[in-house]
């Protein structure tokens, strides 16, 4: 199973005073990697770690030892991306969400590693539901 990682438990590992920080450990801990996500994720855990106080170059560092990979490249599927902004435009979901769930169709087989409740909602190639894993 390839595991997609989302923003939530990648801040949470990373910071020892976040709600879900021992079960983001228990999940890295399981899942061997390397784990799968888009440059949207790598921005926003960048961004989050920065506002919370935390070096935000801990991240990178996932990224450049290949523990974390980047498997979506937005230039070549941005008209697929756009189409599931439309889709769920009602939810509203963010660029990072689009690009999990575009991965999740290019990806399989595959389980989105999330705090986002809204993966629930979201459905890849139209109807088929997203595994998650979330607490």
């Amino acid at each position: 199973m390839n595991i997609l990682l989302d923003t939530g438990p990648w801040v949470a590992l990373l910071c020892k005073n976040e709600r879900h920080h021992a079960w983001a450990c228990e999940q890295f801990a399981q899942h061997p990697g390397p784990f799968i996500t888009c440059e949207a994720v790598v921005a926003e855990t960048c961004f989050l770690l920065a506002r919370a106080g935390f070096d935000a170059g801990v991240a990178m560092a996932f990224i450049e030892r290949g523990a974390v990979q980047i498997g979506l490249r937005l230039e070549d599927q941005a008209t697929a991306v756009r189409k599931l902004y439309q889709r769920y435009q009602n939810v509203p979901s963010s660029l990072a969400d689009a690009c999990l769930i575009r991965l999740s169709e290019m990806v399989q087989p595959s389980a989105v590693l999330t705090l986002d409740s809204d993966f629930r909602i979201y459905r890849r190639n139209g109807r088929q539901v997203i595994p998650v894993i979330c607490p």
